[in-house]
């Protein structure tokens, strides 16, 4: 039976470009493709002619084995006439109106329409067409989005129809094929993804922590996901000047009180400068005396800098599905498991007892060491480094000599029956933390066992063949192991939360928190004034993992609770009295995304009858500057005070993302100003909860008026995983640089991102968040050799931050020019660096290159004249190279 089914993997290349092909957030996708295809040979599936290795099966789908020279084209699976394609596909001439009649230029030569991939045996690897923007940029400016091309449809046409595949696997999160315009969610035949789809069972591998993504492929185009995980986790570390810095500081701190303090303390400031410091914590300056009492302040708060550059989480190289990490490898996730409370398992957090054991409380220890306090930053770092240590001491206990996790339910029962032998007892011994509470140890560590056990089990394959075989895969919540391991073990159906019970109690909280430390910094950047205005934006996987914080937080803002039925349904809100709130009300702009808005109707409809309601309360304008907005918009535009009130925007319906990471990552654009137009015409539809059912209606000029209000902008950052450069989506929705625009005295507005990614949840401007980012990223050693140990898939990984941190420069102008100067020196002055991107993958290296001079070009980056002529002389030899013509 197995022998005779036909499998089509479909695997992404985005943006286009030979270089990009097999693209899926955190997968190694060739390394997986062949060890699923090792996996179904021996099952008995027909798979002939599969290469040695994964690098010769990349070859295969990359390169056209009849050209001569390595080519720039794909190798062509199947040539489809257009007679061929429109009798295959009854619905091509619904195409036509965007794309000409076909074939088109788009995966075609001019007189076929060309499949790209490659087949062996019954199982056909094939490389799914892209949106097809690039080939003309002012699509992008659309505020609908564009039907599949012409060789989109052909593609699945073939597999359907020509290949007759059984069932496709789309490979990797994610495509764009259930993005295709058509209704949100309920398809009919009139809807691209039900067309494209056709009859042919989809299944997706889909990464676990995009339960938001992963739903709009389970609803609009009936996929069946199987959830893998993100690479292990491993605290970023320190490098070169970081490192030296922190030997200085444990040199202070054993002699601060003899001679040498002040000569240590000047070493400090010097390096701490040349590690380009100096923008996150005011140094003094070099010369300067500094009075014995000062300097613990100024050295504590470059210490607490570097802590948290060093503690950060990095997800390490790219996961292959079938290989779970060793027990080792998941020692850091176990650690961030460790360090949240969770009060409902009655589970007290390891920091919180080490702390309790010296007699603090450990919200204190951080908020000392947010401030610099030297002692407490000290403390903080010793318990981190024992929470790893006992961690450790534990996995070890559990693993047997080859690092695989032994039966852990056996070995936890030796070692709880124990007593005083309990590894974590034993470390804990030889510390100042021994008279830890055992009893709140041993609950916890219990915790840590079962997940343990989760993390290192394998059933991504597993389930793979289950859905191959037409039966059940298990159905499992989406989201951050850290914050919710009941995600583990993947290999699961992912599904999200009842959208009705968010926000929960425990995410209100949080939001409270946040809320009222960005304020706080607001208002100290800006004379002690109240921002007036926030523009923040809304994500669905974001409010899915956090139960809805950042809804909680827009709430907040505008000072109202929610209000949950007998079931747990929160579908009314309540304002709080201006007493109670201690301060004025701040008016929002809220940009939802198109995944959002699919997801959570009901809570955009809560949002919006939460902002007229507090636009209609009888309350000076100076307290609700809602309704002080309000009243002014509603007389320019000569409309109601509760039409004025529209503040939740969003895409047109079935519309995605502003398209400006599409544009700066094809590099199709001419200036700032046409990605501002391109914002604003996308994401100005409005949602209004006085017309139910009337879907989102394009209000662009309330939708200018309120922005142009706006004092600060705002974004969160949920998960240790995904940061500001690993995705484009976060530029995309940015509109710090559009406000600036828009806004009568052409003041640019604050910056701010807040990170909940750990217990201690910060509030940091958007620049300190790129500059963290590029230190534990892009110019980390750590991170850059453990994506160049993957090959040709690093290579792209590395270029991809680079081309997000320009969208970030083209968006809010906040990327200091050092971050471009040490990427230059990292990447294109090391010989050996430079020879090993550009022989590992010449495509992607091409774009680096490029990109390294866009930068520049654009006016972000100022740099020596030599090192843009070498990179000018680098694009042309790496352009022979890809040629095949060797000099």
């Amino acid at each position: 039976m197995q022998e005779e089914k036909k499998l089509a993997i479909t695997v992404f290349s985005f943006p286009p470009d030979k270089g990009n092909v097999g693209t899926a957030a955190y997968l190694n996708v060739f390394a997986s493709i062949y060890s699923v295809m090792k996996e179904l040979k021996q099952d008995g599936y027909n798979v002939d002619g599969l290469p040695e290795t994964p690098e010769a099966l990349i070859e295969d789908v990359i390169h056209d084995k009849e050209a001569q020279f390595s080519s720039p084209n794909l190798n062509v699976a199947y040539k489809m006439s257009v007679r061929e394609y429109q009798n295959l596909t009854p619905y091509s001439t619904a195409l036509e109106e965007n794309w000409g009649k076909p074939p088109g230029n788009l995966n075609a030569d001019g007189e076929n329409l060309l499949v790209y991939g490659k087949q062996y045996g019954n199982v056909f690897i094939g490389v799914q067409p892209t949106f097809g923007y690039e080939g003309d940029p002012m699509r992008l400016l659309f505020s609908k989005s564009a039907s599949p091309h012409h060789g989109f449809a052909a593609f699945y046409s073939f597999v359907e129809k020509i290949f007759k595949a059984d069932a496709v696997l789309h490979f990797g999160t994610h495509g764009s094929l259930e993005f295709m315009p058509g209704k949100q969610v309920g398809m009919s035949d009139v809807c691209y993804p039900d067309s494209l789809i056709g009859n042919i069972p989809n299944v997706y591998y889909y990464a676990a922590n995009n339960p938001s993504e992963a739903t709009i492929a389970k609803r609009r185009s009936y996929a069946n996901t199987i959830s893998y995980l993100t690479p292990p986790a491993e605290n970023a570390g320190l490098y070169k000047g970081l490192k030296q810095l922190s030997e200085l500081i444990s040199s202070y701190q054993s002699l601060k009180d003899t001679g040498r303090g002040a000569q240590i303390v000047s070493s400090i400031i010097s390096t701490a400068k040349q590690c380009n410091l100096d923008k996150d914590v005011t140094l003094p300056d070099e010369g300067e005396e500094i009075p014995p009492k000062e300097r613990d302040l100024v050295v504590g708060k470059v210490y607490s800098k570097i802590m948290e550059i060093e503690s950060r989480l990095l997800p390490c190289g790219l996961h292959v599905i079938g290989e779970p990490p060793s027990a080792l490898e998941a020692v850091a996730t176990l650690v961030n498991i460790a360090a949240l409370d969770r009060p409902e398992d009655n589970i007290s957090s390891l920091p919180s007892i080490l702390a309790e054991t010296v007699g603090r409380d450990i919200e204190d220890v951080y908020r000392g060491s947010n401030e610099g306090i030297l002692k407490d930053v000290e403390l903080l770092r010793q318990i981190t480094e024992v929470s790893r240590g006992a961690i450790t001491a534990f996995v070890e206990r559990t693993t047997n000599s080859k690092g695989q996790v032994v039966d852990v339910a056996d070995k936890l029962t030796s070692i709880l029956g124990f007593g005083i032998n309990e590894p974590w007892i034993q470390y804990l011994s030889n510390t100042k933390f021994y008279r830890a509470d055992r009893e709140k140890l041993r609950i916890l560590f219990m915790f840590l066992g079962e997940c343990l056990k989760l993390v290192v089990a394998d059933n991504e394959v597993g389930s793979l063949k289950q859905a191959l075989e037409g039966k059940y895969v298990e159905p499992g919540p989406g989201g951050d192991p850290i914050r919710n391991p009941k995600v583990l073990p993947t290999g699961k159906n992912i599904h999200a939360l009842d959208p009705q019970a968010i926000p929960t109690t425990a995410a209100m909280q949080s939001a409270k928190i946040v809320v009222d430390r960005l304020i706080e910094r607001q208002k100290v950047e800006n004379g002690g004034k109240y921002p007036e205005t926030i523009a923040l934006v809304l994500w669905g996987t974001d409010n899915i993992k956090t139960y809805g914080e950042s809804l909680a937080q827009v709430l907040w803002m505008i000072g109202v609770l929610p209000v949950a039925d007998t079931l747990g349904r929160v579908n009314r809100v309540e304002p709080v009295s201006l007493e109670e709130l201690g301060r004025p009300r701040i008016d929002v702009v809220v940009n939802c995304s198109g995944v959002f808005r699919d997801l959570f109707i009901n809570q955009m409809n809560l949002l919006d009858r939460a902002v007229k309601m507090v636009a209609e309360l009888d309350e000076p304008a100076e307290q609700n500057y809602v309704r002080k907005h309000a009243l002014e918009q509603a007389q320019a535009l000569g409309v109601e005070v509760r039409e004025a009130a529209t503040r939740i925007f969003s895409n047109a319906s079935g519309s995605y993302s502003s398209n400006i990471n599409l544009a700066v990552e094809n590099s199709s654009w001419n200036d700032e100003k046409q990605l501002q137009d391109m914002y604003l015409s996308r994401k100005s539809f409005a949602f209004d909860c006085d017309a139910p059912g009337a879907g989102m209606t394009e209000k662009r000029k309330v939708f200018e008026m309120a922005l142009s209000t706006a004092d600060a902008t705002f974004q969160n950052l949920d998960s240790s995983e995904i940061s500001l450069t690993d995705v484009s989506h976060y530029f995309d929705s940015d509109p710090t640089n559009l406000v600036q625009n828009l806004r009568k005295d052409g003041k640019k507005p604050s910056a701010y991102i807040a990170d909940t990614t750990t217990a201690n949840a910060q509030v940091r401007t958007l620049s300190e968040t790129v500059r963290l980012d590029a230190r534990t990223k892009l110019l980390n050693p750590k991170w850059y050799e453990g994506m160049l140990s993957t090959g040709y898939e690093g290579v792209r990984e590395i270029e991809k931050r680079l081309t997000n941190t320009v969208g970030w420069s083209a968006t809010s102008g906040q990327v200091d020019n050092w971050v471009y100067e040490e990427a230059n020196t990292t990447f294109i002055q090391d010989e050996q660096m430079l020879n090993k991107l550009m022989n590992t993958n010449p495509n992607s290296f091409r774009k680096l290159v490029q990109t390294f001079l866009e930068a520049n070009g654009r006016g972000y980056w100022e740099t020596a004249e030599e090192n843009i002529e070498k990179l000018r002389q680098l694009y042309s030899e790496v352009e022979d190279k890809i040629e095949g013509i060797d000099r």
